[in-house]
């Protein structure tokens, strides 16, 4: 067995916001493996400043993986822990060498094209108009889900949208979700909480920025409205380390993203923790291609998770892959009459 490493850039469409900044262009890397005359792609994607594997030795450690791939894949994962977006694309690509056809990772009625699975509309931070402009757009294409990322723009502004929505969609109409992203300070979250759920939201993402246990926990136990965990479960490794930051913080929701905690095997123990504590949960991208998204998106189905998923990101690029993957009434759909193309 062969395997080499690339770097490539996804360029955005429109200039995407968040409240760490606004985001042109998507470094991902890719690894391919050859064996016996078949290919295996994965995708390692990385998102700098956020990733716990955003370090100098990034891509030593991805020549590192390639040049020692007869190690496999069981020793390799274990060798890669500080970098969990490497062991992710690892594993995207042993299954992707496995397929039968490099894209088809997890066979179901979700890649037969018999099945969907639901998903939010994502709505980027921007001007009020802009933001605006994105939520009817999502409401026109079918989405029942929508989630607005929050913390960027004037926090007034951003009730009024929220309220502006709620005057014409109902509860049962639309499900909203926020994600701050950690933009609230703690002596503050919970006053901007209760403001935040009179307009009858689903939830809130990482309120305030991740490793302030205490106060997170505390917010948790108080709030009027859930809270989900994302960025909280970055960089936390071993198993009784995540049954911790669970049993101390005690959320309502965690937001697993395999890119950043770990693949498959990583996301998979921080759902059965989970379980065990009554905590519920959904799977997200992290702004992968289509590639990374397809490899999550036939995952997830597996896991019968019936909630809205974070699956919709892979139309943001120009210069994405074309991919059976398509997005149609707040659903992600497999079209199993269209062929891949990656060339890279």
């Amino acid at each position: 067995m062969q395997a080499k490493y690339l770097k490539y850039f996804l360029n955005f469409k429109n200039p995407s916001g968040t409240s760490r900044g606004v985001m042109t262009t998507k470094e991902t890397w890719f690894i391919k493996l050859y064996n016996d005359g078949k290919t295996g792609i994965g995708e390692c994607g990385i998102l700098r400043g956020l990733s716990i594997d955003d370090r100098p030795d990034y891509e030593e450690k991805i020549k590192w993986t390639c040049d020692n791939i007869q190690l496999g894949l069981e020793a390799l994962v274990l060798e890669l822990v500080e970098f969990p977006s490497i062991q992710f694309g690892l594993e995207m690509a042993f299954k992707s060498l496995g397929s039968d056809n490099g894209f088809h990772l997890f066979p179901s009625a979700f890649t037969k094209g018999f099945d969907t699975i639901p998903i939010n509309g994502l709505v980027w931070m921007g001007s009020e108009g802009f933001m605006r402009k994105q939520v009817i757009e999502k409401i026109e294409s079918g989405f029942d889900c929508i989630k607005l990322k929050i913390g960027a723009i004037d926090f007034q502004t951003e009730l009024d949208i929220l309220k502006s929505i709620r005057k014409e969609f109902s509860v049962s109409d639309i499900e909203l979700r926020v994600d701050a992203n950690g933009a609230f300070l703690p002596d503050e979250a919970l006053n901007k909480l209760k403001k935040l759920s009179e307009y009858q939201l689903h939830s809130i993402e990482q309120p305030i920025k991740s490793g302030q246990y205490e106060a997170m926990a505390k917010l948790c136990e108080t709030t009027p409205l859930p809270i989900a965990l994302d960025e909280e479960l970055i960089g936390v490794f071993k198993s009784e380390e995540k049954k911790n930051v669970l049993q101390t913080i005690k959320p309502q929701y965690i937001i697993l993203k395999p890119s950043l905690i770990g693949g498959f095997r990583g996301s998979s123990e921080w759902i059965d923790i989970a379980e065990e504590l009554n905590i519920k949960w959904w799977i997200t991208s992290a702004l992968e291609s289509n590639v990374g998204l397809n490899a999550i998106a036939q995952w997830t189905y597996t896991l019968r998770n019936n909630m809205p998923q974070g699956l919709g990101t892979g139309s943001l690029f120009t210069n994405n892959f074309d991919s059976p993957l398509m997005v149609k009434n707040g659903t992600l759909q497999y079209n199993f009459n269209k062929d891949w193309e990656f060339k890279i």
